[in-house]
């Protein structure tokens, strides 16, 4: 009997200590991230412009029109892509730390939406047009990939690279209608069936989920692996710009007209946050979630960005507005 109970006092020991080291987790211990460094990019006094925190530089001599709408940074590389106009076309164009690289030859209208840098290759999606019909086209290292035939005109506004796999989001004319779309290595995949306009604004590739955003009819929409998920009635007029994938959370920013102005929103498992009042225009495109902050740029009046729902201005120009951001985190 007092054996028994040895072995008895023993195993509950055990259990207690093994319960109790349990509940030391490294990664629940590790301290959320903290912001290093804030970009933006946009445009300041009609000039194609970006701003590491909060300090403005510009990317033209504003002489030609121009504007940029998507930014990378890797290490201390500041990449920013756009187009600028040549006195008859606009050339397709994405500048290094302020350094223009441009993708076409300015001998027809172009321009560059998205951009990504995967070690030293720098990957660019766009359109560019012949005869008024635009050509999705995504350059890597300057080397361009058509994804449409020229027969249709079509719109590259979101890209993400995984690995080897390049995906492309947009949008293409079917005859009658714009069907949002993405493609995978080149191989086209429709979300909507053509019947009413739709588009593709943003992806995010988490795993072996794709999440892209866009709009169908103006109802904001997101799609996980091609199921649809609706935010809104298409009661109102709606603008979609951004994705944002944290653990479970899923983040769609936007614009929807409230019968007066465009309210600047973001929608958190399909619960709506409103940034703005809707007593004056606001656009919101861009949304990151760092910890438990979640920023989001845009412009109202002027170019700023809100933290949690709090703004600040980059500016005090009214001739202002944010296109981008990008975060570094310690």
């Amino acid at each position: 009997m007092q054996k028994n109970t040895l072995l008895f006092l023993a195993v509950m020991t055990a259990f207690i200590v093994s319960s109790c080291s349990k509940t030391i987790d490294p990664v629940a211990t590790t301290p959320p991230p903290t912001v290093k460094d804030i970009y933006f990019c946009g445009r300041l006094n009609g000039i194609p412009t970006y701003w590491k925190n909060g300090v403005a530089k510009s990317l033209t001599d504003g002489k030609n029109y121009g504007e940029v709408f998507s930014m990378t940074v890797e290490g201390s590389d500041v990449y920013v892509a756009g187009y600028e106009y040549n006195g008859s076309h606009n050339v397709a164009k994405y500048w290094k730390n302020g350094v223009a690289i441009s993708l076409t030859n300015g001998t027809t209208s172009a321009s560059a939406f998205a951009i990504k840098v995967v070690g030293s290759d720098v990957y660019v999606a766009g359109d560019e047009s012949k005869n008024s019909i635009s050509t999705v086209k995504y350059w890597k290292n300057g080397i361009a990939t058509s994804l449409t035939d020229g027969k249709n005109s079509a719109s590259a506004l979101a890209m993400t690279v995984v690995g080897s796999d390049v995906y492309v989001a947009g949008d293409e004319y079917n005859g009658s209608q714009y069907v949002a779309k993405y493609w995978k290595n080149g191989v086209a995949t429709s979300l909507t069936d053509g019947k009413n306009y739709g588009y593709l604004k943003a992806i995010t590739v988490v795993g072996n989920d794709v999440y892209l955003a866009g709009a169908d009819n103006d109802v904001v929409k997101y799609w996980k692996n091609g199921i649809a998920t609706s935010l809104t009635n298409g009661k109102n007029s709606t603008q979609v710009y951004d994705i944002f994938v944290a653990g479970s959370d899923v983040y769609v920013l936007g614009t929807e007209y409230n019968g007066l102005k465009n309210v600047a929103k973001y929608w958190k498992n399909g619960v709506p946050t409103s940034l703005t009042d809707g007593t004056k225009d606001a656009q919101a495109s861009a949304i990151k979630v760092i910890g438990n902050d979640v920023y989001v740029a845009g412009d109202e009046d002027t170019a700023r960005y809100w933290k949690n729902g709090v703004a600040t201005s980059l500016t005090e120009s009214k001739n202002s507005y944010i296109s981008d951001m990008f975060i570094t985190t310690n």
